[in-house]
């Protein structure tokens, strides 16, 4: 069997159906409100981001601005992969799910932790500026996800 038969036996179009459908049993779905809300949350870091490199870059600082991006970017990062791992903790729901689940939360937390607390170290004072931002980006995603919340008691 030559090289032509063997793209006869299997369709291309088989084959990304094939991977669309690996992918999709092995990454789960986030649910839409929450892929919503780190979306917003990731659009609103984006200027705020940038009047605070601006700011920081005015008051001799450009460097702490730049980390701050850094942060805004990791605690989107770290909210995208919290909601992937409960997706996952929730579609599996065994014992051996939970022990993955608190491995992978406490990996992720020691790695954000790294990534925060080295450039502190690394580059004084600037590097405060990843703290910084993942600071901010914690506060506006909590505000993101309240405001469902706030538009309830509006309404009440």
């Amino acid at each position: 069997m030559n090289a032509t038969d063997n793209d006869k036996a299997i369709p291309p179009q088989t084959q990304d159906d094939d991977t669309a459908e690996a992918l999709a049993t092995a990454v789960p779905a986030i649910p839409r409100h929450a892929a919503r809300n780190l979306r917003i949350g990731a659009i609103i870091a984006m200027p705020v981001g940038g009047i605070a490199m601006v700011a920081l870059s005015v008051l001799g600082h450009p460097i702490a601005g730049l980390l701050g991006l850094v942060g805004l970017a990791l605690g989107a990062f770290n909210t995208h992969l919290t909601q992937r791992a409960v997706v996952q903790y929730a579609k599996d729901g065994v014992l051996v799910a939970k022990k993955k689940f608190i491995t992978s939360a406490l990996t992720r937390l020691a790695l954000i932790t790294v990534l925060g607390i080295g450039p502190v170290l690394l580059i004084r004072p600037d590097g405060l500026g990843v703290i910084g931002g993942l600071a901010v980006f914690q506060v506006i995603m909590l505000i993101v996800a309240s405001m469902p919340l706030i538009k309830e008691f509006r309404r009440a």
